[in-house]
């Protein structure tokens, strides 16, 4: 018996996923990343800022991470929850870039960024690891 798997390509508009700079909680190493998908409601153009995070454990056993992710406009904004997780990691793995949430934005021209942060079984919340981009870029 032969198993035939169909590969279904990519979505050709998928926006692309930048990560900014890592932090760690324990022997988990997490970059906070963020990507930015066009779309309109209307004749109004948007952008869809998504947050993802990703996780590398550098330690000998597996261990469950919690993250959250915010959201701001740079210039005046204040912090708003995107949405938060959980995922297990195994030894010597990596996960992600996996969403954790993302907002809908009427596109101007303004720069916005996200921050992520973490915490592994049994260790503290890690620092921030923000990650930008221009709402709007062409």
């Amino acid at each position: 018996m032969a198993l035939i798997i169909s590969a279904v390509p990519a979505d050709a508009h998928a926006a692309s996923v930048a990560c900014g700079g890592g932090v760690s909680t324990g022997r988990v190493a997490i970059n906070g990343c963020i990507s930015a998908q066009r779309g309109s409601v209307g004749r109004i153009p948007t952008r869809e800022i998504t947050a993802h995070i990703k996780a590398r454990n550098t330690g000998t056993r597996g261990l469950n991470v919690s993250y959250e992710a915010f959201f701001r406009v740079v210039d005046g904004g204040h912090w708003v929850k995107l949405g938060s997780g959980r995922s297990y990691v195994r030894a010597g793995e990596a996960i992600g870039p996996a969403e954790v949430g993302s907002t809908t934005r009427v596109c101007g021209p303004v720069k916005v960024e996200i921050r992520v942060h973490a915490r592994a079984d049994g260790a503290a919340w890690s620092n921030w690891s923000p990650a930008s981009t221009k709402q709007c870029q062409t």
